[in-house]
């Protein structure tokens, strides 16, 4: 039977269903007077078939089923009862209209696992998936997004002429409207331009965008306005959503700028999902860290730690609907009020001893700037941030030449800027930008930096336009790696998006870092993506770029020369007939624990989403915390039933996600040589400083 149709079956059609195709589970069942007979005889049964991972899936909600867990992302214990249920499905007559369905069929497509092999996609299939997608370079896309930009400037016309407040950008008063248009025009270019005439409301929302908007979507809008949550695009990246009904598919950017009900009904009561980032004077956050006062450092791990100035970066160029700062944004970290993010002039002693915090430091060798957006710093405050961190990193260097060997503190290796306006306003790459990464560079190679990334986020191929090409193009010029970060909401995560998202960025040479699990709270509930999607993607797509021990090697030399970044890897992938390299690794960002995809489903709720346990990743160095701590178990908030449902809805063929259903538990993957840290010519002391253990 069809995927398309097994989601629509009713419960009585679905009990149907385990009849006909499951009748060594029926026959068990009804040898079973009771639950515990019931798992008893299954888990014997379970014993006699050859063990792979749908057995080990079984055995394991078996073993947890009757069980209390703690879920961590929203501090409540859930009692896992997924067997429990399917006895109950299969041995009383439930309500049709009040039970949920989505369980029974994930327990179908387990039982059926254990019976047949699923089938890969060829690579055929994965190509024909791929190719389907259109990128912002693409001559048809370019001439849509040439109509929309001469459409908005008409608009922005009369919006500055409308203008109750004085800006650098207004109209003379003897100018005749062509003068005015060619102003605009030239405007344009100019990415301050853009941030000034941001669309901060629905109504200019829906007029930007030709009143396309339907009533149902700009009563939600409205609805977020009036519960405070910010507005904020920029005229360019509204350039880049299709308006008509025919042209490119632009749901994997519209999904980032419209807001979905759940993440409005849970504006105001969003909670940090990194319980990290819940500091307080004084007082070790979760990953067990000290901090310095205020919000300016994030730390989970012992070799990295987050700087977030109080500067203009604490804005970006646009808000993400499924950002995962918007807890920081509902508490009004970030915002979009730019003259109120101006640094002060007490930001430099407050950034002097940001420094001292990194400087004295036994275990901090990386450095990730962000925000908000790194890049949102006017030119002059970056420069600033980047020379305090030269001045530390040197600090730091000369104190450790008195440290015997053992002792000495680990010294600055990687430099990031983390900045998503290469995608949302790829006009800030100016030349002035360039000498100041370049002056940096320089400098800092000199006293033992090794690594020098710009950070970005890319979501979909339709992001890379000529405008993020040429400043793509700028920065690689400057000797700075990019590379991109993916949030693989369900746009991003239909068949074949993700790899054309790769092979576009490499051609540019872009590399890429990350493909994370969207966060499972409910304000993200629309575009969350199962991470059994994201493990389909890693073992039946990304597959196809991977790389031997000797090619990876060859690509980290060529990558850390940093000449000829775009061409060299061109090159690398003709060479060795790849359509892209898999240097990402798809992970979820768990609270507490980092980066990970090893897990297990242990259990399944009664509306079908999987509780997953997950383990950290052991590849990497964590706080001494994680020996204290046990697994975690996170509840997804969303069944794959419900997800296949919605990929229905935006046109995707349910038949070509079958696989789906098997990947219960997961294992992280190595990371790419490039993104682990250089060697240092000595040894780093092993206490571990800014530390406490409750």
């Amino acid at each position: 039977m069809k995927q398309k149709k097994i989601l629509t079956l009713t419960l009585s059609q679905l009990k149907q269903l385990y009849k006909q195709e499951l009748p060594a589970l029926i026959s068990i069942v009804q040898n079973s007077p009771n639950e515990e007979k019931f798992k008893i005889q299954l888990n014997a049964f379970i014993d006699t078939i050859p063990t792979n991972n749908t057995q080990e899936t079984i055995k394991m909600l078996i073993d947890y089923d009757g069980k209390s867990i703690f879920e961590l992302s929203t501090g409540q214990n859930i009692q896992i009862k997924t067997i429990s249920l399917l006895y109950r499905f299969l041995t009383e007559n439930l309500n049709d209209e009040e039970t949920p369905t989505d369980l029974f069929i994930d327990l179908y497509f387990l039982f059926k696992g254990s019976e047949n092999n699923y089938t890969s996609p060829s690579l055929q299939q994965i190509k024909k998936r791929t190719h389907r997608w259109e990128s912002g370079l693409d001559k048809k896309v370019i001439e849509i997004r040439e109509q929309n930009k001469e459409r908005i400037l008409h608009i922005l016309i009369q919006k500055i002429e409308n203008r109750k407040t004085a800006s650098r950008y207004h109209f003379e008063s003897d100018l005749n409207y062509n003068e005015k248009y060619e102003l605009v025009k030239e405007w344009w270019n100019d990415f301050r331009f853009h941030l000034s005439t941001a669309v901060k409301s629905p109504k200019e929302l829906n007029r930007f965008l030709g009143n396309s908007l339907s009533d149902e979507t700009m009563y939600l809008l409205q609805r977020a306005k009036k519960i405070g949550m910010p507005f904020f695009v920029t005229p360019y990246y509204l350039s880049l959503l299709n308006i008509n009904e025919e042209g490119y598919n632009d749901i994997s950017i519209r999904s980032y700028i419209l807001y979905s009900p759940e993440l409005v009904e849970t504006y105001g009561h969003i909670k940090a999902w990194e319980k990290e980032d819940i500091v307080k004077d004084g007082r070790p956050n979760a990953a067990g860290w000290l901090l310095p006062e205020g919000h300016n450092i994030h730390r989970r791990y012992p070799e990295v730690a987050i700087l977030i100035p109080d500067t203009m970066g604490r804005a970006c160029g646009g808000l993400c609907a499924s950002c995962q700062r918007m807890y920081d944004f509902q508490s009004e970290r970030l915002n979009f009020e730019f003259e109120n993010l101006r640094p002060k002039e007490s930001w430099e002693k407050k950034l002097k001893r940001l420094m001292d915090y990194f400087e004295t430091d036994t275990q901090l060798r990386d450095i990730l700037i962000t925000g908000g957006d790194a890049l949102m710093s006017q030119n002059k405050t970056l420069r600033n941030i980047l020379e305090a961190v030269y001045r530390m990193a040197v600090r730091k260097r000369k104190a450790n030449k008195n440290r015997p060997e053992g002792e000495k503190y680990a010294e600055l290796q990687r430099i990031r800027l983390g900045s998503r306006l290469l995608a949302y306003l790829p006009m800030r790459i100016d030349q002035e930008l360039i000498d100041i990464l370049k002056e940096f560079k320089e400098k800092a190679s000199a006293i033992g930096v090794k690594q020098f990334i710009i950070q970005t986020h890319f979501q979909t191929p339709l992001e890379v336009t000529p405008e993020a090409k040429n400043a793509i193009r700028k920065i690689l010029s400057a000797g700075w790696l990019i590379t991109n970060q993916l949030v693989y909401t369900v746009a991003a995560s239909r068949r074949g998006h993700t790899t054309r998202l790769r092979q576009i960025l490499n051609h540019l040479g872009v590399v890429c870092y990350y493909t994370f699990s969207v966060k499972g709270f409910n304000e993200n509930h629309a575009v969350f993506t199962p991470n059994s999607r994201s493990l389909q993607e890693q073992h039946e797509e990304k597959i196809y770029g991977n790389l031997s021990a000797e090619q990876a090697k060859e690509l980290c030399s060529i990558l850390e020369s940093g000449e000829n970044t775009a061409n060299s890897l061109r090159s690398f992938l003709s060479k060795y007939h790849l359509p892209f390299a898999a240097t990402d690794r798809n992970v979820l960002n768990l609270p507490g624990i980092g980066k990970s995809m090893t897990f297990q489903t242990i259990g399944i709720t009664e509306d079908g989403k999987r509780i997953l346990r997950f383990d950290h990743d052991h590849t990497r160095k964590h706080s001494p915390i994680i020996d204290k701590m046990e697994y975690v178990y996170i509840k997804e908030n969303k069944s794959i039933a419900e997800y296949l449902r919605q990929l229905i809805k935006i046109g995707e063929d349910a038949e070509d996600y079958a696989t789906i259903w098997k990947y219960y538990q997961g294992e992280t993957e190595p990371r790419f040589k490039l993104y682990e840290y250089p060697e240092l010519p000595f040894q780093v002391t092993k206490q571990i400083s800014n530390l406490i253990i409750n």
